[in-house]
């Protein structure tokens, strides 16, 4: 049968007392609306007798013959082509195939370009490009335009030139040579078989010089583990796809774990077909995208999860190593590792715990297993970092023994956990050159800053994963004065020509079979790899250490790194920085999360105050080696594991940020020994901190029907009607289905195109690529914390989080079922109101629903908003006076009001404020002024240049051709769009899938964007 559950979207939400809460159901503008800043004297107008039409036509002719007055109109001069470039043609945008890997983020892509101008990142599709665009990299678009780049090099802090600083590095390595001194080359993993070709060549060239690889998020314990059982420094292409039965034990494989992209093959298996879906157990400290989706959660210590793991490898390879785990996991724990056992070659193990003895057992159980999803053929090549090396280059600089130090995609004087030894060091070393895009905080402290371009200004080649070779190309003529570190090392090796050269010249050895031009067009070259050799270890002796390791005494503190901002690079991008984490939905901040048990004993808190913000206590801090870190803002979470608390890599950064981007606090600082759990002890610290928080704006109203989920047992078992139950209203005295009453007359959209666009809850990770994509192609502003925190934050797209009142699904219907008397149902229903421990997640996009009977329509007075017979609700932002009244009447809650010109506006002093960043701007979309409503307009310009181009080369459109900027994004197959009148369409099919459903069915409205039920498999 259908779910009944509680859903809440926040811990505040459950409590029924609160006069605010109440208070912020009851009214969307929580605060008082500052009518006098739009209509001069509210005196004069509240004595006014004027009729409310005739009031509505004073405001819409007064704003325009204000704004007529007061604002001359801008003379802007064109410049013609002298001679107009073949492959341009103006209003028809470019399409060039690219690929990119920053040192933490790597993914094959398509870059559309209008004159030019590169403006939105898409996922390349040909076949071999598997590396989709995770949030930040869609975001990496606004990052080439980014004012606070280094524009030219510097020398001792003063603007210098290219020939001085290659003459400098040239004669600071002739010194090294002549007085013995080191020569270090310090870079972020490569993956580039060019320049890891140039810097073997520079290294033979120069026996005083070594290359050492850091990663700021190290993997370095898995890379030890799989070196050592295989011989080879690499990383496993985990194949979920392949998985029936899949157990994580603190592996978030659908964040950042391991570079991530996991999700697309996982998400094959999680949709049910043929009565099938895999399973998934999460073991996990924080409550991660990855326990989101998991059918068993299990909430533990790290220190739990090392003798789980161990646990698992005992019933998996019938060892009988000793542990200590816990009663109250040992039966879940014993579960999964005998249906993980029982799944054989379609079973998967997969943990994220930095300990070479944890995944030397992974290797094993995986072994044992002979999974299928351990793909051993085609390794990734995008970590390569080692934690030792790096350790001993800090303790050589210490020393004085290193002469020159050239570095390249690194920051180790804000990544580096003990930052202050490497500064040390780096005062002794003769010279220091830092290649960056930023005067960040390494680049700041350095001999030379050598500005280097953003990857779509870049040659390069990559090979992200064995097998495949991807090429990076410029997408735009550098903007600045820069020049790669690879140009500059061809310079120091005396190599004639450029990198571009240099790197055809790598290729022909790579794609043998294909032509330069052919991966140049396809951005992407495959060819066949050999599965590497079987290997082993001494598991058992690994087994034993595991088990043996101490339980850390106090709190464990587990780093991450969080959807937004990742690893930091992008930490001036304003997108990442208001992006809502998926499963907070804070932005602008990091925070400790702490579980609820652990709040009530160091007295912490959260609470919406009166305007609909959340606040929260500070916490204090403080490592076992006696280390800092003071006013952590604090977030109760739940589902966090008892006796540990999360907080999040990546900000507290100061170089090279405008001020507004100067948040959050360096937990980098806290990542000794590149092991992202420490022992520390926490304490309440003074004041109360403001964070912005969407997770109680723009709520539906506590209406039902919102999520709809069953178990696989009764998808399997039950009618359709049972587990997605339809609302009935009555009519005649009969209860009738509410779709077949309608209180308005219908119209026949059956011919030409009716667009709808699915989203499977079963597939959605909550990743947030479709957000940053849909603010790319829609020129969606951004607003700032303040504003946020007002409820103003102006997203076109949201992704919902839900949590459940009870921790298992069948929990929630037993319990319910088990109600005797009235006694017995308000103490059971108003248990079932608190947070759980551990509930249940559920994400849930929610745009404009573009209703065929839109209630937004009927309501506003002047017109400015409605229907078109193809599907799209519509927008005349000229018509738009402001009224809101549309607003008012959406029961979706996805429209947003300008309450600012965010656009040359010095107040938000984002990309829209100066002339650089504006060059991201989609030239197809109207800017936005002040004083209109806004919302998803169902990307009507990528659906109507679809069409044109069908029309231009007499043909009909093919399924697929139809997109949005978010089901582009979406690398899940979560979201397909397309039109219904094509029988033969996947979105067609969809519709008529039994699983799918409406928002607010009852309601009438008569949406085009569809849901599907989400399934679990408890």
């Amino acid at each position: 049968m259908s779910s009944n559950k509680k859903y809440w979207k926040s811990v505040e939400e459950l409590d029924q007392n609160s006069s605010i809460v109440e208070a912020l159901r009851n009214n969307e503008f929580v605060e008082e609306i500052p009518n006098d800043e739009f209509l001069g004297n509210s005196d004069a107008l509240s004595s006014s007798s004027t009729s409310r039409r005739d009031f509505l036509k004073y405001v819409g002719f007064s704003t325009a013959a204000a704004t007529l007055a007061a604002c001359e109109g801008p003379v802007n001069k064109s410049i013609p082509y002298v001679l107009q470039p073949e492959q341009i043609i103006p209003g028809v945008a470019d399409y060039y195939a690219t690929s990119v890997f920053d040192g933490f983020d790597f993914a094959n892509l398509l870059v559309k370009t209008r004159e030019g101008r590169p403006i939105k990142i898409d996922n390349n599709t040909i076949a071999g490009a598997k590396f989709t665009a995770n949030a930040r990299i869609h975001a990496s678009i606004l990052s080439l335009y980014d004012s606070m780049r280094l524009k030219e090099p510097k020398i001792e802090g003063k603007d210098s030139t290219w020939s001085a600083v290659d003459a400098k590095i040239k004669s600071s390595i002739a010194d090294a040579k002549a007085k013995g001194g080191q020569v270090v080359l310090l870079t972020n993993t490569l993956a580039s078989p060019s320049t890891e070709r140039l810097i073997s060549e520079f290294v033979s060239k120069n026996p005083n010089s070594k290359h050492i690889v850091y990663d700021a998020v190290s993997e370095s314990e898995a890379l030890d583990a799989f070196e050592l059982v295989y011989g080879e420094r690499a990383l496993v292409d985990y194949d979920f796809s392949k998985a029936s039965l899949i157990v994580s034990v603190g592996a978030d494989f659908l964040g950042d774990w391991q570079g991530g992209s996991f999700d697309t093959g996982y998400a094959k298996g999680r949709i049910p077909k043929a009565g099938k879906m895999s399973r998934h157990f999460q073991l996990e400290s924080n409550m991660t995208l990855s326990g989101a989706a998991a059918d068993k959660r299990l909430p533990m210590s790290v220190s739990a999860q090392k003798q789980a793991l161990v646990h698992i490898y005992n019933i998996v390879t019938g060892s009988s190593v000793s542990v200590k785990l816990e009663d109250k996991f040992k039966s879940e724990v014993t579960k999964a590792a005998q249906q993980l056992k029982a799944a054989g070659s379609k079973g998967v193990l997969v943990s994220g715990i930095q300990d070479k003895n944890a995944q030397l057992l992974v290797l094993a159980i995986n072994q044992a297993l002979a999974s299928e999803s351990f793909v051993t053929a085609g390794l990734r090549q995008i970590r390569k970092g080692s934690a030792s090396n790096v350790s001993q280059l800090v303790a050589d600089m210490k020393a004085g023994k290193v002469h020159t130090l050239i570095m390249s995609g690194v920051n180790p004087l804000y990544t580096l956990a003990d930052s202050v030894s490497f500064q040390e060091g780096l005062k002794k070393v003769k010279t220091s050159v830092a290649f960056s895009l930023k005067e960040d905080e390494t680049a700041l402290l350095s001999t030379v800053a050598a500005a280097v371009p953003h990857y779509l200004e870049s040659w390069n080649d990559l090979s992200l994963v064995k097998g495949t070779y991807s090429l990076t190309q410029p997408t735009i003529r550098p903007l600045f004065n820069t020049k790669q570190f690879q140009d500059v090392l061809l310079s120091l090796n005396g190599t004639a020509g450029s990198f571009y050269d240099y790197i055809k010249n790598t290729s022909s050895s790579i794609i043998s079979g294909s032509s330069w031009n052919k991966v140049l067009h396809d951005g992407v070259f495959v060819s066949t790899v050999p599965t590497v050799g079987s290997g082993s270890a001494d598991y058992s002796a690994a087994a034993n250490a595991l088990a043996a390791t101490k339980v850390s005494q106090g709190l464990e503190l587990v780093l991450y790194t969080k959807t937004g901002l990742g690893d930091g690079q992008q930490a001036n991008n304003p997108w990442l920085q208001e992006f809502p984490d998926p499963i907070t939905r804070v932005s602008w901040d990091n925070y400790v999360t702490v579980s609820n048990a652990d709040a009530i004993k160091y007295e912490l808190s959260n609470e919406i105050v009166a305007n609909g913000g959340l606040n929260g206590s500070y916490a204090t801090i403080t490592t076992a080696d006696g280390l800092k870190l003071e006013n952590v803002p604090v977030i109760v979470q739940p589902g966090q594991a008892v006796g540990t608390v999360g907080l999040a890599l990546g900000y507290g950064r100061k170089a090279a940020l405008k001020e507004e981007m100067m948040v959050g606090l360096n937990a980098y600082s806290l990542y000794k020994g590149f092991n992202n759990v420490q022992s520390i002890t926490l304490a309440k610290a003074d004041g109360e901190h403001e964070f912005a928080c969407v997770q109680g704006q723009k709520t539906l109203m506590g209406r039902g029907d919102i999520i709809k989920e069953t178990s696989l047992e009764i998808f399997n078992t039950k009618d359709a009607h049972i587990w997605n139950e339809q609302p009935m209203v009555s009519l005649d005295h009969k209860e009738v289905e509410a779709t077949k009453v309608d209180l308005w007359d219908s119209f026949d959209r059956s011919t030409g195109h009716h667009f709808n666009l699915s989203i499977d809850l079963n597939a959605c990770t909550g990743c947030g690529a479709c957000v940053i994509a849909c603010h790319a192609e829609n020129n969606v502003p951004v607003v700032g914390k303040s504003e946020v925190r007002r409820s103003r934050d102006m997203h076109w797209l949201r992704i919902d989080r839900y949590y459940s009142s009870e921790s298992t699904f069948e929990g929630d219907n037993e319990r319910k079922e088990n109600i005797a008397g009235l006694t017995s149902s308000l103490s059971t229903f108003n248990e079932m109101e608190k947070a759980g421990d551990n509930p249940q997640v559920s994400f849930q996009p929610v745009m404009c629903q573009h209703c065929n009977h839109a209630p937004c329509e009927t309501v506003c007075p002047v017109a400015a908003t409605s229907h078109s017979r193809q599907g799209q609700n519509h927008m005349a932002y000229n018509r738009c006076v402001g009224t809101r009244y549309c607003a008012n009447n959406c029961p979706y809650k996805v429209r947003r009001f300008n309450w600012f010109l965010y656009n040359k506006n010095s107040e938000f002093d984002y990309h829209m404020n100066d002339d650089l960043g504006r060059m991201v701007l989609n030239p197809d979309v109207n800017v936005r002024s002040r004083g209109v409503m806004e919302k998803c307009s169902m990307c009507i310009q990528m659906t109507q240049a679809t069409i044109l181009k069908a029309k231009r080369e007499g043909r009909t459109i093919v399924d697929g051709e139809f997109q949005t900027a978010c089901s582009n994004a979406c690398s899940t197959g979560a979201m397909i769009f397309g039109d219904v009148n094509d029988k033969d369409a996947e979105v067609a099919k969809l519709a008529a899938d039994d699983r799918m459903y409406h928002l607010l069915e009852h309601v009438g409205t008569k949406p085009n964007v569809i849901y599907h039920v989400k399934v679990r498999n408890t």
